[in-house]
């Protein structure tokens, strides 16, 4: 017969080599996913794209050697001089546009980490309101999920 902690700590190893499995997948599907789109393949992207931490990704040898390598191709060559007035303000605007794009995306992680506070906050609250005895009725606290 089986000590009951001993069953509950083999459940809890299963249930956490199951869950790092499922996220290793998603990883994976993740940079499938943005090769398929022609997306850059960067640590950020694959971490917002299989919603999986940063701190797993470069964690897990495989995962992070291949998001390296992935990256390193995709970084082009520089460009060559421009041949014309037009082709400057192609490159200008294009520049213009890279930029912009990175601070949204900076912006966007940003808010999506606030959010995430805010949602541990909440939690504490709650969990303080139980402790100390509140009766919080499912009618009187509601969660709001991810954006």
């Amino acid at each position: 017969m089986t000590d009951p902690r001993t069953k509950r700590t083999q459940t809890l190893a299963a249930a956490a080599k199951a869950k790092s499995q499922a996220k290793t997948e998603a990883a994976e599907k993740a940079i499938r996913t943005l090769v398929k789109r022609g997306e850059p393949i960067t640590f950020q992207a694959v971490q917002r794209e299989a919603d999986v931490s940063h701190a797993f990704l470069y964690n897990h040898p495989d995962l992070r050697g291949r998001i390296e390598r992935l990256r390193a191709q995709a970084r082009p060559a520089a460009p060559a001089p421009p041949a014309d007035e037009q082709s400057t303000l192609v490159l200008a605007l294009t520049g213009q546009i890279t930029r912009l794009k990175q601070q949204y995306r900076e912006e966007v992680q940003a808010l999506r980490d606030a959010l995430e506070q805010a949602h541990g906050e909440n939690l504490d609250l709650r969990r303080e309101l139980a402790r100390r005895g509140a009766d919080v009725t499912p009618t009187q606290a509601r969660v709001i999920g991810p954006c």
